[in-house]
Order: C-alpha cells, then sequence, then structure tokens
C-alpha cells in the first residue's frame, strides 16, 4: 500500500513538472517539425539512395529545428536569420524562411525591372531553394508581427544535429 502511494505521488510530481516545464518552454523555445524543400538544403537535403537515384527525404527523416523566441521582444532580427512565421494568406499555416531584407531595405524583384523598398515593421523572406519556395516574391514584405521565432539548430535526426549560422541573401538585395 505504502508502494503504491509514493508511485502515485512520483506520477503527480512529474506530471505537474512536466506541464509546468512544457509551458515555460513553450514561451521562450519551441521544437518544430520543417516539411517540405523550400528551405533545401539547408533543411531537409536531398538524399542519394544506395542505388545512387536521387531522392527526397520522407516524413521519417524530415528535420525538426530549435525555435528560440526571446528574439520576438524586441523584434531585432537580422540579414540571414531564418525564421519561422505565420503565413500573410492563411494565419494558422506557418512557415520557415530565410529574411534577405529589413524595413528601409530595396530589393529587386526577380523577372522584372522592378525593386520593392521594405517598409517600417516589415520584412522580405526567401526560401533556400527558390525554384520551389512560397515567400516574399510571391506574397510581398511580410509584417514582423508575423514571425513566431528565429530558428537556431537542427535537432533531429541526430546526423543533423547543428547549430544554423546566418546566411546573407544570394542576391535581390539593393542598397
Amino acid at each position: 500500500m505504502r508502494t503504491t502511494s509514493f508511485i502515485w505521488d512520483v506520477c503527480k510530481s512529474s506530471f505537474t513538472f512536466g506541464l509546468i516545464g512544457l509551458t515555460i518552454s513553450d514561451r521562450f523555445a519551441s521544437v518544430v517539425h520543417v516539411r517540405g524543400l523550400s528551405m533545401s538544403p539547408t533543411f531537409n537535403p536531398p538524399n542519394n539512395s544506395s542505388l545512387g537515384l536521387l531522392t527526397v527525404n520522407g516524413p521519417s527523416t524530415d528535420d525538426h529545428v530549435m525555435v528560440e523566441k526571446r528574439c520576438l521582444t524586441d523584434y531585432k532580427f537580422s540579414h540571414g536569420d531564418v525564421i519561422v512565421f505565420s503565413s500573410p494568406r492563411n494565419y494558422k499555416e506557418k512557415q520557415i524562411k530565410r529574411i534577405t531584407g529589413l524595413a528601409g531595405d530595396w530589393i529587386s524583384v526577380p523577372f522584372s525591372y522592378d525593386a520593392v523598398r521594405i517598409p517600417e515593421g516589415h520584412c522580405w523572406v526567401e526560401g533556400d531553394n527558390p525554384t520551389d519556395s512560397l515567400d516574399s516574391r510571391s506574397f510581398g514584405p511580410i509584417p514582423l508581427g508575423l514571425i513566431r521565432g528565429r530558428v537556431t539548430h537542427i535537432l533531429w535526426p541526430p546526423q543533423r544535429v547543428q547549430k544554423i549560422d546566418r546566411k546573407l541573401p544570394r542576391s535581390g538585395l539593393t542598397f
């Protein structure tokens, strides 16, 4: 009888501390499952099978990343930061892209002679794989208020654990 009571107390304590930890950690950081190829090769890089054929990662090998949320207190971001944000077209949908332009920057629009000036409180985001990315080239600058956090590390799969560094934009940024 005493053993049952002890086990019950341990379970209640573990559950309580687990909920508190989850609540606190989600406020400062979270783990996000990255799907799709828009950020390849940074996330979900193609695999080479044993037959030498190029294959795309399946659901079991998609990357899981750490998203820190402290950056949201003052909205200080830099060129090259990888962010998670709510889609401007569907706020329930989350996207992950790299910041290539900040307020005041001029961005040249691909396949056009136009340039766009990023307004205050906005940023320009693009995927690392431009042929397979729905980003600011489609929907324009995004408000900083849609950003949910900055990606800092790949946590899963184990062979891909690494820190995510800022990478400067490929092209398009004009001064």
